[in-house]
């Protein structure tokens, strides 16, 4: 949560720190600012709102300077405003700091500071840790790079900081532990500082992920590493694969349409390399030394949250049926609270967009400490994740901007399902015959998305009739039933809509009595072992008077007599099924968020990567 970019080099710094904090602000929305030096001092501007009104509020300013940063902000400590907003001055206004996550123990350091006369205009836990470095600095002597790293080897919690000093044009100072940053490696001694590659590649491809307790320091065109005991570390400079054209609209109206429609290739990219149903082969590179001891484990742990939650949840199915292990799926965010029994030999799957989530890096490192095997499957390379984990596999879905997930969830659940697919290869609990028509079946699933989004004229139709709803069930049964959960979280997140998704048969023990006219149910009712059943419960809802959209597989001719509304999707395997019925959801929440006014990109309250507990 929060975006952080920052400039130092030979080009006016503010509008590189106002484009990146556009391309951040996927990550936070409740107010923006920039910090700018130049011949008048060091200067703080910003805004409540988005970046669009810090941009007002620069209009007519003296923004001209070649040091620079720049803060999107998802509020934490202190209500969305003006004065909450980052960057944070210190006491006696000789630095500024913008800061990623939450310190911890930053009231007892606050109260230390009042007692020497500090006083605070927000109430940040930011303003707090500048104005604790600013004092180590005034008191202690030495440099700031001095004062910034006593600071933090008292700081309890998580940060990504930048701090700009008024006596160095030249220098910038940032560290992390916990919350991701990236430093770019630019032309003529140029730097960049960000939250993520997306504001750094449009400049360079060079770029440095700095890891936990690391302090970079940039002066002078130089830049130097330490860690917080003060001993320097050598940088690995990677390159990054991601093209500019990825993080624009491409003519959508929004990110979350452009990537809904780019699901055929995303699920398609997530496989190419590892997927060849003609020879009958299937490998994860990533997991090739240790998809042995995947096979042979007796049981597995899969965490995450939110939508990578539902994606475990599809995968617990499939690695059950398939490959035979017991699977337990938890919420990353209670793992670690409730003293989970973890043994050596136990897998630990970790699924996270970013890679950066902070409740399931706290997850991982609790089961490290019990001896599991941990598995990652992430969609951004070099983050935490990636790096914390034993193993895993990238998910190759490109970057997702749209704060509401879509190709990040089709694209967990098809490397989960090769995972799922390999490991009952391995351990010889899936005939030669199945193995190999789901191979071929996976290869046709990106095809059949595309069938699927062909049909976005009639789902826009129907979500036309839907848009007065202020309540919505979700139903589905075995593998579709995570289906439903991901379904109703989509339309919460972005239309606002108070949504629930059940099991099917569930309903009837307590939400069937919600049921009338005006209630508004999506069933998913492909064909499958439990078609009857669903079909059954259908007609509980009808007889309610219910209103049912349901989603059924291309050629039922029995189900559009029963209920209001249909959405055919291509027929799949029902391993596979989640990749296909998934679809019409996403588009379903979208056009009735897009009718309600709701801005589907950026939703109230919510922030891309949270990277805070």
């Amino acid at each position: 949560m929060c975006g952080i970019v920052a400039y130092v080099g030979h080009r006016e710094a503010c509008p590189v720190v106002i484009k990146g904090l556009k391309r951040l602000e996927y990550r936070g929305y409740d107010s923006a600012g920039v910090a700018l030096m130049n011949g008048h001092g060091l200067k703080v501007y910003k805004k409540k709102g988005k970046v669009v009104a810090l941009e007002r509020e620069l209009e007519g300013k003296e923004t001209h300077s070649t040091i620079g940063m720049g803060h999107t902000r998802w509020a934490t400590h202190g209500e969305p405003n003006d004065v909450n907003a980052h960057p944070h001055y210190s006491f006696h206004r000789k630095l500024a700091i913008i800061h990623n996550g939450i310190i911890e123990n930053y009231a007892a350091i606050k109260q230390a500071l009042l007692k020497k006369g500090h006083t605070f205009t927000s109430e940040t836990d930011t303003e707090v840790l500048g104005q604790f470095i600013e004092d180590i600095w005034e008191n202690n002597g030495g440099t700031l790079e001095d004062a910034v790293r006593l600071a933090l080897q008292e700081v309890v919690g998580a940060y990504a900081i930048v701090v700009m000093s008024e006596t160095d044009s030249t220098q910038l100072i940032a560290a992390r532990k916990g919350s991701p940053l990236v430093i770019g490696v630019g032309e003529e001694n140029e730097f960049f500082l960000a939250s993520d590659a997306t504001p750094i590649v449009e400049y360079t491809k060079d770029v440095i992920y700095l890891n936990d307790y690391e302090i970079a320091v940039i002066k002078e065109g130089d830049l130097k590493i330490v860690n917080l005991d003060n001993t320097t570390t050598t940088p690995y400079v990677h390159k990054i694969e991601m093209e500019l054209a990825a993080i624009e609209k491409g003519g959508y109206d929004h990110f979350m349409l452009k990537e809904i429609f780019e699901q055929p290739r995303s699920i398609a990219d997530s496989m190419r390399g590892r997927v060849q149903a003609d020879a009958g082969i299937l490998q994860l590179g990533g997991l090739r030394d240790y998809m042995d001891k995947l096979a042979r484990s007796e049981r597995i742990v899969i965490i995450g949250c939110g939508t990578s939650w539902h994606a475990g949840l599809v995968a617990e199915y499939i690695f059950e049926e398939l490959a035979r292990i017991p699977v337990e799926v938890e919420y990353a965010s209670e793992f670690r609270y409730r003293n989970p029994i973890i043994k050596e030999g136990d897998i630990v799957i970790a699924i996270s967009q970013s890679g950066e989530t902070a409740d399931t890096l706290a997850a991982i490192e609790l089961a490290k400490s019990k001896g599991a095997t941990i598995f990652g499957v992430c969609n951004v390379v070099g983050s935490s994740i990636a790096r914390a984990t034993d193993a895993g596999a990238y998910t190759h879905a490109g970057p997702e901007i749209g704060v509401a997930s879509t190709k990040a969830f089709t694209a967990q659940v098809t490397v989960l399902t090769i995972m799922a697919l390999e490991a009952a290869q391995r351990k010889g609990t899936i005939s030669e015959s199945l193995f190999r028509q789901l191979l071929v079946e996976l290869e046709s699933i990106p095809a059949k998305v595309e069938m699927v989004l062909q049909a976005a004229d009639k789902i826009k139709e129907i979500a036309y009739i839907f848009t007065y709803a202020r309540n919505f069930i979700y139903l589905g049964r075995g593998l579709n039933f995570p289906v439903a959960l991901e379904g109703a979280l989509k339309l919460k997140e972005i239309s606002y809509i108070h949504a629930e998704g059940y099991p099917a048969a569930e309903m009837k023990h307590g939400p069937i009595a919600l049921i009338d006219e005006d209630m508004p149910v999506v069933v998913i009712a492909t064909k499958d072992s439990s078609y009857e059943k669903v079909v059954s419960n259908i007609q509980e809802v009808k007889a309610r008077k219910g209103r049912v959209i349901a989603i059924t597989t291309e050629g039922d001719t029995d189900l559009p007599g029963m209920v209001d509304f249909t959405i055919e999707i291509p027929k799949v395997h029902s391993m596979l099924m989640p990749l296909i019925s998934a679809i019409p959801l996403q588009l379903l929440a979208y056009y009735i968020a897009v009718m309600r006014g709701r801005n589907v990109d950026q939703p109230r309250n919510l922030a891309k990567s949270v990277t805070v507990e």
